[in-house]
């Protein structure tokens, strides 16, 4: 029998924000001053089904970091904060006992309740397995001109639960607008620090004595402990001393409900053997799902990776989706692989190294009026469609099914057949 082992004060920072704030380019900041002698673990919660995050943070060609040394985990098909505490334990546990990193990251989706995974990773079983740094909040200036933002309690609850308050985009703000936002902060968090986001030099050659210092400031803020996790352990911590994790090597009997391997059938509910299986038979269909979570509906597109799609038809596309408020993926198109990466005020695509499938996720905001937004949709374009039950099988332009297609009533306005038909009309070639 092998020895288990016990983790103790691993260095750990929470990095949130709301959905679209930049949490992804804070993280890959923040992984660029790795010391090259240390294993660092990322661990990703994400909203969908559909594992896109950890392939955006690996492929992007711009990053500092030296990924090799780093290890990441997705958690799919829900937060982490809303689900019980199993999945976040699970995936915590493997990154741990697999890699055995000397600093961990955590990354929830946007839509996350702060308070909720505070809570959590305050809890005793985490006191000593844990090492709490300062949680980092990402703000969007853009997205706190609008009142929209910030009269959301989502959006404020995460200013609420922060040690330390990244904002970025901010430039297009006056200095009354400045002096506003700063007040704001403090009316909802009076002991927050704050660090104004910096861009950063493209080009190694390039210096810039500001970024250096912005740099300097966020790298810092892995080694500060966190006021807030601290008042919250006094309260869920009677007996520190038997907290311990105690972590037995991974069998292939360990099976859970709702984290999905990033390569796996998004539809299973069970915890693959290996999570990290890039070999799965099921990247060799396209696949699409859709679902309710909170106020918003959330869908995604896995194809396989020799489907060529036109890059501005595809955009076109996009962008003509009703009440889209995130959309993100990693495609093969007629310019190449790219990393999509939209929100209302940001359109950001790159190039980005070959993947073993092509994935597109969207998040919409449910609207009152959607009944009426899909009136194009009423035509069937002579695809092939079946429905048995509550699954829906639409066939591609090379005569596969379109698999995993989940029907309820709460979306019935949405036509996601007709979805499916126009992306698959986007296809210009199946490449070998």
């Amino acid at each position: 029998m092998k020895k288990s082992t016990i983790f103790q004060n691993i260095p750990c920072t929470l990095v949130t924000g709301f959905l679209g704030a930049g949490k992804t380019t804070i993280i890959n900041q923040l992984l660029a001053s790795r010391p090259s002698d240390e294993r660092w673990a990322l661990l990703i919660n994400e909203f969908g089904r559909i594992g896109i995050d950890g392939a955006l943070l690996m492929s992007t060609k711009d990053s500092a970091a030296d990924k090799s040394d780093i290890a990441i985990r997705e958690v799919s098909g829900g937060c982490i904060c809303c689900t019980s505490q199993l999945p976040l334990q699970i995936a915590i546990s493997r990154l741990l006992s697999d890699h055995h990193p000397q600093r961990l990251l955590i990354e929830p989706t946007g839509l996350a309740h702060p308070r909720e995974l505070v809570q959590q990773l305050a809890a005793p079983h985490w006191q000593t397995a844990l090492k709490m740094q300062a949680v980092i909040t990402v703000l969007s200036g853009i997205q706190w001109q609008q009142k929209k933002y910030r009269t959301h309690d989502g959006f404020q609850a995460h200013v609420r639960e922060a040690d330390v308050l990244v904002v970025n985009r901010y430039a297009q703000l006056n200095d009354v607008e400045t002096h506003e936002l700063q007040e704001w902060i403090r009316k909802l968090n009076a002991q927050v620090s704050i660090i104004w986001a910096t861009p950063i030099p493209t080009t190694a050659d390039m210096t810039d004595t500001t970024a250096e210092a912005y740099l300097t400031a966020l790298s810092k803020q892995l080694t500060k402990p966190s006021q807030l996790l601290s008042k919250q352990r006094k309260v869920a911590i009677a007996h520190p001393q038997q907290s311990m994790v105690n972590l037995q090597p991974r069998t292939a009997s360990v099976s859970a409900a709702t984290i999905t391997s990033p390569l796996s059938d998004p539809s299973s509910t069970a915890l693959t053997n290996d999570t990290d299986d890039h070999n799965s038979s099921n990247s060799n269909q396209p696949y699409r799902y859709h679902e309710q979570q909170q106020d918003v509906l959330l869908a995604g597109w896995r194809l396989p990776s020799h489907y060529v799609l036109q890059a501005d038809n595809l955009q076109n596309w996009l962008l003509a989706l009703p009440n889209w408020q995130r959309i993100k993926g990693i495609v093969h198109t007629d310019d190449g692989w790219l990393q999509v990466n939209f929100t209302p005020d940001s359109l950001t695509t790159s190039t980005v190294s070959a993947q073993t499938d092509s994935r597109l996720e969207i998040i919409l905001h449910l609207d009152d009026d959607a009944g009426d937004i899909d009136n194009r949709h009423n035509e069937n374009n002579g695809d092939d469609v079946a429905v048995d039950d509550n699954n829906i099988i639409v066939k591609d332009k090379a005569g596969q099914n379109m698999t995993n297609i989940t029907s309820t009533s709460e979306q019935s306005t949405i036509d996601w057949e007709a979805y499916d038909r126009e992306l698959m009309a986007l296809v210009i070639q199946l490449a070998e």
